[in-house]
């Protein structure tokens, strides 16, 4: 039987990080993966979502370029070639992945991994089952879409992120329920294409978790381009049995009805902790999350848990960061636990949307006397010659000390931005370096300064 240092039960930002890491560090490593390497944020999630993103984006450019002084007079989407370009980009960086496996000399099997007692491993596909055993043992088994009842997915006219990365066709009238990341990525993408798109937000505004301002702000920028809000509404219930599907809308006292060509349930998702041999190992789990200390132990020594199966927010960032730290710990480097308080949060519509640390609200309710600061997108010279002047920059500081509580930003490119905030955070900067750190000009960035300026009443530019 062959034996590992640490063996890792999948391969996203999770586990093919961690599994590199530990490489390096000198520990024999296994992965196993039952699907394709790089997991669901490679191949389905974040990175063809992206390359979706961009096409929509250069389809809006074409279809305002007379703004810019261009006139393009003939132009059509492909919408076959658009969802193609996706899952080539997938494709090429899971081949990506494939590499650094063999760069790192780390051992990958194929198959489902099923944990048993003594740190044993059985590997489980459709040709052999066989076993190996490791020393440490960390499950990355990652997340898959949120199921009810009352919108059940048939993968064809209600479907989740997947079949929306891949249809044969665009649909003229599309759905969305529920207005996180991905409900929200999802409406920009179809509505660039030309798809009419109704958004349903159980809550009282789309992007809830939010801060207050981005929310409104984006709700607006929507409108503008034609999307359809509904908030709070609740989707009780789905007729599924003709031609399109029908949504039975509660819509505060109302009961609402709504037909669409397909639906898009993006309502969360459901953590993949199912037939792992947890059970029978002894390993805890509360609320559809496997407990884990701050360093990923289980309750069982020799078993961790990292990524979306564990409480930190389901984020690839934040899975690679948990599984680094873990096996750094297991390799007995002297590591901190993460600030999860100092996780930056993107959402890649158009403007996009960028935020760390707490909101508005959550900082007056943790008891702080803050100082807010805004600024505009709109008085800002690079965002105009852009004509991406949509948006702003808001920071919130403690009045006492200075501490930067957060920062929240909505517009054209934050989502590169925002890791100035997280890098400050981290240092424990106050508002006087940012004001006092020569931001270069005319760029977006501008507007962090401008915002920290604003919140100390020392705005130049409003």
């Amino acid at each position: 039987m062959e034996t590992y240092d640490v063996i890792i039960i999948g391969s996203g930002p999770g586990g093919y990080v961690s599994a590199i890491r530990a490489s390096q560090l000198g520990l024999k490593t296994a992965i196993i993966e039952k699907e394709s390497l790089g997991g669901i944020c490679l191949n389905w999630g974040c990175i063809p979502t992206k390359a979706l993103l961009k096409s929509a984006q250069v389809f809006e450019y074409i279809k305002h370029a007379k703004d810019y002084g261009i006139n393009v007079k003939n132009y059509e989407k492909d919408f076959d070639a658009v969802i193609n370009r996706s899952r080539d980009v997938a494709q090429n960086m899971n081949k990506g992945v494939d590499f650094l496996m063999k760069k790192n000399k780390i051992d990958v099997y194929i198959g489902e991994g099923l944990i048993g007692k003594s740190k044993k491993v059985k590997i489980i596909n459709s040709s052999e089952e066989k076993e190996i055993e490791g020393k440490h043992i960390i499950i990355a088994t990652g997340a898959r879409s949120r199921e009810i009842k009352s919108i059940p997915i048939d993968g064809e006219k209600i479907i989740g992120y997947r079949e929306a990365m891949t249809l044969k066709k665009q649909p003229k009238k599309l759905c969305i329920i529920g207005s996180g990341a991905i409900g929200i990525e999802f409406a920009y993408f179809y509505n660039s294409m030309g798809t009419d798109v109704t958004l349903i937000e159980f809550q009282d505004r789309i992007a809830p978790l939010e801060d207050e301002d981005i929310s409104s702000q984006l709700e607006k920028s929507f409108k503008k381009m034609g999307i359809n809000i509904m908030t709070n509404s609740e989707v009780i219930g789905i007729d599924n049995s003709g031609k399109s599907p029908i949504l039975n809308i509660k819509n505060g006292e109302k009961k609402v009805k709504l037909d669409s060509e397909i639906v898009l349930s993006a309502i969360g998702v459901k953590s993949n902790i199912e037939n792992l041999g947890l059970e029978e190992v002894g390993v805890a789990i509360d609320n559809d999350k496997i407990l884990v200390n701050d360093f990923y132990e289980t309750n069982i020594p020799g078993y961790y848990a990292i990524g979306d199966i564990t409480k930190g927010q389901a984020l690839a960032h934040v899975a690679s960061a948990e599984g680094i730290l873990c096996v750094e710990k297991i390799s007995g480097i002297q590591v901190e636990p993460i600030n999860y308080n100092n996780i930056p949060g993107c959402t890649y519509c158009h403007p996009e949307v960028a935020s760390v640390g707490y909101t508005e609200k959550q900082a007056t309710e943790k008891g702080f006397d803050i100082k807010v600061g805004k600024f505009p997108f709109s008085a800002s010279g690079k965002a105009k010659a852009s004509g991406s002047s949509d948006g702003f920059v808001k920071v919130i500081f403690d009045a006492k000390y200075g501490e930067w509580l957060g920062c929240h930003m909505i517009g054209s490119g934050v989502t590169e931005m925002i890791a100035e905030a997280v890098i400050g955070r981290k240092l424990e900067t106050t508002g006087h370096e940012i004001l006092k750190s020569v931001h270069p000009h005319p760029t977006m960035s501008e507007a962090i300064m401008e915002a920290v300026a604003n919140a100390y009443d020392e705005t130049i530019h409003l």
